[in-house]
């Protein structure tokens, strides 16, 4: 009996601490699982992100205004590569509308995606923005520049692309500065050094063309 009830007790400790031991094991996983969500990084700016932090005024009115400020651009580059004989004019019109047309869809998913508007122009519309894009051109200097061909086209289009350059420089750099959405300002950023980079390359050859 003695020898029985000493196994019995043996036995019984011997769970028990199996047992706890497993109750600290399992706790254990539980514990860092836990952590390392803790521990993932959150708040990361998304294309199309609906959290009220990752964007702000700025960059919805940056969305907002260089979407028709790009389908400006590419209604200019399309002139250009239908009415110029310019080797270097076609070159940077093509560069122009290569670069802008992706954006626009970018900034469109954004806007979506924070709920806001997404302007849409098209045909006319482009030449009577002036209220909502700076340096576009109007409906009466689109018209002339639809007209216009041989160097005087060449001369125009480099004159109106730079204006309209310059204007979407000022807007990224205002983005910059009071935006907070960083896909936003990152491609701000991307639009300060590609276009500045072609402002000078055009005027470099207005000066030429003026010769």
């Amino acid at each position: 009996m003695r020898r029985t009830t000493r196994a019995a007790a043996a036995t019984a400790a011997l769970a028990t601490v199996l047992a706890v031991s497993a109750c600290g094991q399992s706790s254990q996983p539980a514990g860092g699982a836990a952590a390392g969500k803790a521990g993932a990084p959150t708040g990361s700016v998304q294309a199309g992100a609906t959290d009220t932090q990752a964007f702000n005024d700025a960059d919805v009115t940056f969305a907002t205004q260089m979407i028709p400020h790009h389908a400006s651009a590419i209604q200019m580059a399309d002139m250009a590569l239908s009415q110029t004989s310019n080797a270097e004019v076609k070159r940077l019109a093509t560069s122009i509308k290569d670069a802008q047309s992706p954006e626009i869809e970018t900034m469109s998913a954004w806007l979506k995606g924070w709920g806001k508007p997404v302007p849409a122009m098209t045909g006319q519309d482009m030449g009577s923005m002036g209220s909502m894009a700076s340096g576009s051109m109007s409906s009466q200097e689109m018209a002339a520049l639809g007209k216009a061909g041989g160097g005087a086209f060449d001369t125009l289009w480099l004159e109106s692309m730079i204006k309209h350059h310059r204007s979407a420089v000022t807007m990224a750099q205002t983005e910059l500065a009071s935006g907070r959405s960083a896909e936003a300002k990152q491609l701000a950023q991307q639009i300060v050094d590609s276009q500045s980079k072609e402002i000078t390359e055009m005027t470099s050859l207005l000066a030429t063309l003026k010769k």
